[in-house]
């Protein structure tokens, strides 16, 4: 049973700064996108993980994951996440995203 009198305290969610995120999932991004298909393809069961500050000294999380985008299909197009969190509640449950895909030759698809 919860204790009525704490519940403030509790139930306070510290919430992201989004615009401060997006920026640095963003920027980080642009350097991500500039790396060729088979070093992308090293994130496939094994991703980046980095933590990084923002202006405001809030650390943020960044994780970067990469999937075939036709599974099975271990020569073709690259799927890229990219997820930033501050490391609290809620949005280490909810991170913010972005991807793209990459195809073998360099191309990126449906941009």
């Amino acid at each position: 049973m919860i204790d009525q009198e704490n519940t403030g305290d509790a139930l306070e969610l510290n919430h992201m700064n989004k615009e401060e995120a997006k920026t640095i999932l963003n920027q980080e991004l642009e350097v991500i996108r500039t790396k060729g298909h088979e070093e992308l393809s090293t994130f496939i069961g094994s991703p980046l993980n980095f933590e990084i500050k923002g202006p405001s000294g809030t650390a943020y999380w960044v994780e970067v994951q990469a999937f075939w985008d036709t599974p099975g299909d271990d020569n073709g197009n690259l799927r890229v996440i990219a997820s930033i969190d501050d490391g609290r509640f809620p949005s280490s449950f909810i991170p913010i995203s972005a991807d793209f895909i990459k195809s073998i030759d360099g191309k990126f698809i449906g941009e």
